[in-house]
C-alpha cells in the first residue's frame, strides 16, 4: 500500500515538472545585445511591452555573432538582433542548426513600443529566408552614419556624404544597396541636426529638409579617423569595414579606420567626448541623443547626421527544437 502511494506521489511530481517544463516555468536565457547597443535597448522595450520581469528571463549582453553560436549550441533560447535583411548572421546559423524559427511581436506590443520609441511596424516576408513559412512581423529603425562637428570640417562632411551615395556601387555587402540618392534621407527625422557639409551635398542634388544645420568647430581637420561600428556578428562591423575603404579610396588626405563597438550608443558617446570621429548608428539613439532623452542624461551637442545606411529591422530568432512561439510564453 506504501509502495502504491509512493509511486503515485512520484508520478504526480513528475506530471508536475512536465507541467512547468512545457509552461515555461524556467527562465529561458535571451541575448539582448552588448550594453550601450541600440539592440540591448529595444530588447528592453520588447520586454516591458509584454510585461516581461526581472526572473522571467536571463539576459545575456552578446553581440550577434557569439549570441548565435550560444542559439546553435542550446546555451541561448532566444537572440535579438538589430540586421540588414537579409542577415548572413542568420542565414549560416540556419545552415548550421537546419531549425531556425523567427518570433513575430504582438500587434499590441508593436503599439507600445510605436508609442515609446522611434520604430515602426514592418512585416518580414516570408521569402527573405529560405526558413521562413509564414511573414513575420517585427519593427525597424534605420541605421546612419553621424559625424562629430568638432573633428568632420563641413568640406569633409561634403565628401563624405558624396561618396556614401556616388561611390556605394564598389561596396559588396548587401546593405551597400540601400545607400541612394532615394534613400538618403532616411532616418533624418524632426529635429535632428545635419552636417553643413551633407546638407550641402544633398541640397545640390535637389533633396528638401528642413531641419536645423550643426554648427561646425573645426580649426584643424584630422588626416586619420576611426568610425564606430558594432560587434563583429552583426552588419555594422563589415559593412563599416567597407565603407571605410570606400571613403579612403575616393577622398583624398584622409585614412578612415573601422573599429569595433558596443554599437550605436557607445558610438555616440564616444563622440560626444571627442574620442571618435564618425559613427553608426540607429536614428533612434540618435534623435535621443541630441535630445537629452532615453539613454543619454545630458544632450550631446557635437552630432549630426551625415547619411543613410540602410533600414535596420529587428530580428529574433530562436530553434523549433526549444519549443517558444512568442515572448508571451516567457511569462
Amino acid at each position: 500500500m506504501r509502495k502504491k502511494k509512493l509511486l503515485g506521489f512520484v508520478g504526480i511530481l513528475f506530471s508536475m515538472v512536465l507541467l512547468l517544463t512545457a509552461c515555461g516555468g524556467e527562465a529561458k536565457n535571451i541575448a539582448i545585445g552588448p550594453a550601450g547597443s541600440a539592440t540591448n535597448t529595444v530588447s528592453k522595450l520588447i520586454f516591458e511591452a509584454y510585461g516581461l520581469e526581472d526572473g522571467d528571463y536571463n539576459e545575456y549582453e552578446e553581440g550577434f555573432g557569439d549570441a548565435a553560436d550560444g542559439v546553435q549550441d542550446g546555451n541561448i533560447d532566444i537572440s535579438v538582433g538589430i540586421l540588414g535583411l537579409p542577415a548572413g548572421s542568420i542565414e549560416n546559423l540556419q545552415a548550421s542548426a537546419g531549425d531556425v524559427k523567427m518570433l513575430s511581436l504582438s500587434s499590441d506590443a508593436i503599439e507600445y513600443i510605436e508609442e515609446n520609441s522611434a520604430y515602426r511596424e514592418m512585416v518580414i516576408p516570408a521569402d527573405a529566408y529560405d526558413f521562413l513559412e509564414e511573414d513575420v512581423t517585427t519593427i525597424t529603425a534605420y541605421a546612419i552614419l553621424m559625424g562629430n562637428t568638432n573633428m568632420i570640417s563641413e568640406e569633409l562632411g561634403y565628401e563624405l556624404a558624396k561618396a556614401m551615395v556616388e561611390n556605394s556601387d564598389e561596396i559588396s555587402h548587401a546593405q551597400g544597396a540601400q545607400m541612394t540618392l532615394e534613400n538618403a534621407l532616411n532616418g533624418l527625422e524632426e529635429n535632428l541636426p545635419i552636417h553643413p557639409g551633407a546638407a550641402k551635398y544633398y541640397e545640390e542634388q535637389g533633396l528638401e529638409f528642413d531641419n536645423p544645420i550643426a554648427e561646425i568647430n573645426v580649426s584643424d581637420q584630422p588626416s586619420e579617423l576611426v568610425l564606430g561600428t558594432g560587434s563583429s556578428g552583426g552588419t555594422y562591423f563589415p559593412l563599416g569595414g567597407e565603407m571605410a575603404t570606400v571613403w579612403n579610396n575616393n577622398i583624398d588626405g584622409i585614412n578612415v579606420t573601422s573599429r569595433e563597438t558596443g554599437a550605436s550608443l557607445e558610438n555616440l558617446a564616444k563622440m560626444g567626448n571627442d574620442e571618435m570621429h564618425l559613427g553608426m548608428t540607429v536614428h533612434g539613439p540618435a534623435i535621443d541623443a541630441v535630445n537629452g532623452s532615453g539613454d543619454f542624461n545630458e544632450a550631446i551637442e557635437n552630432v549630426a547626421f551625415i547619411g543613410h545606411i540602410y533600414p535596420e529591422v529587428v530580428q529574433i530568432v530562436t530553434r523549433e527544437e526549444f519549443g517558444i512561439e512568442s515572448f508571451d510564453d516567457l511569462k
